[in-house]
């Protein structure tokens, strides 16, 4: 890890008010401290050679069965509309929410 400050009072201030934090004065040292062990770390992970690993997508390689695609109505529309406290032509009836 680089001894560089990535992170300084005035960027945790502009990060601040992007997430919308309060950060208290006390923990800002810290805070400016861990952030940058962080990024520190993230570095250290930039230095290693990926070239030719390929992204995964699962650590064992199996790949899950696939179904097929099946629309299905159900025909259950009149036992759903049952449960409805007003409907009209085969449709909830809901408030309106838009004027």
């Amino acid at each position: 890890m680089n001894n560089e400050n990535k992170i300084n009072s005035s960027s945790l201030a502009k990060l601040a008010r992007l997430a919308r934090l309060e950060i208290n004065k006390d923990s800002e040292d810290n805070l400016i401290k861990d952030l940058n062990e962080i990024i520190g770390f993230i570095d250290q992970l930039n230095e290693v050679n990926t070239d030719n690993v390929h992204p995964l997508s699962s650590v064992t390689g199996h790949e899950l069965p696939l179904r097929k695609d099946e629309v299905i109505d159900g025909d259950i529309n009149e036992k759903i509309l049952e449960n409805a406290p007003e409907q009209i032509s085969g449709y909830f009836v809901v408030p309106k929410v838009v004027e």
